[in-house]
């Protein structure tokens, strides 16, 4: 059995019927010839219906907004990308030299495309169920992570806008580097004429996230908690 079989067995728990398949799945479009992206359009939809599945039956209490949020933050790219690096995915990528020489083995965006484009292997090998259960044993530590659903950055930022009556946070991006495989985003936001914070990601809604993130952090520096006095509330900013 080849390296690349032993290390499936080892992730999917049963050995790899089409290796050929499994290669693709694998393979950065920077090699030439057959990639990944057929399989990860497949993969995403695999993992998207197998989470909202998964949510729906564990947080009955959870209203529609609550279950958005935790989907959201358990099938976003960074986290796929943790997924395949905790898998040992790194090791087994087909990379254009110049792609590999750029970093793109541990690209987020390469690896979590990479780890959407092996569940749609998986599930073509293997069907639903097998598939569901693999996203179950591989995201289980992240789903149970935080019993409250998270909120994202740029919705926090959004509430508080609206809580203090501010403008809408208004994004845009400011800076565009690295090659075509590997690109880096620098994105500012902008709260008025006065707030303003800027932060860099592999994508523009990386990129979006830790601008508001950054915000998020200006505003509990300029506006920290204080003690609620009647109905209002200092402008405080939620952890």
């Amino acid at each position: 059995m080849s390296d690349l079989a032993q290390w499936l067995t080892g992730v999917f728990g049963r050995p790899p019927q089409d290796l050929a398949r499994f290669t693709r799945a694998l393979t950065h479009s920077s090699h030439g010839g057959d990639d990944y992206e057929r399989l990860e359009f497949l993969g995403d939809r695999v993992l998207g219906l197998s989470m909202a599945e998964w949510l729906y039956e564990l947080f009955p209490e959870d209203p529609e907004g609550n279950l958005s949020k935790r989907f959201n933050a358990l099938v976003a790219g960074p986290v796929c990308a943790e997924v395949a690096r905790g898998l040992g995915a790194r090791e087994h990528l087909i990379l254009g030299r110049q792609a590999r020489d750029d970093g793109a083995d541990d690209s987020d965006n390469v690896l979590g495309d990479v780890m959407e484009s092996l569940l749609g292997a998986f599930y073509l090998e293997a069907g639903l169920d097998e598939a569901r259960a693999f996203v179950r044993r591989a995201w289980a530590d992240r789903v149970h992570r935080n019993d409250k659903a998270p909120q994202h950055p740029k919705s926090q930022l959004q509430e508080w806008a609206a809580a203090n009556n501010r403008a809408q946070p208004e994004y845009s991006v400011t800076d565009r580097s690295g090659p075509q495989h590997a690109p880096r985003f620098t994105v500012s936001v902008r709260i008025g004429k006065q707030l303003e914070a800027s932060a860099s990601g592999a994508s523009k809604q990386e990129a979006e996230t830790e601008a508001a993130k950054a915000m998020l952090e200006r505003l509990r520096e300029e506006f920290p908690a204080k003690r609620k006095k009647g109905r209002g509330d200092g402008g405080r900013v939620s952890a």
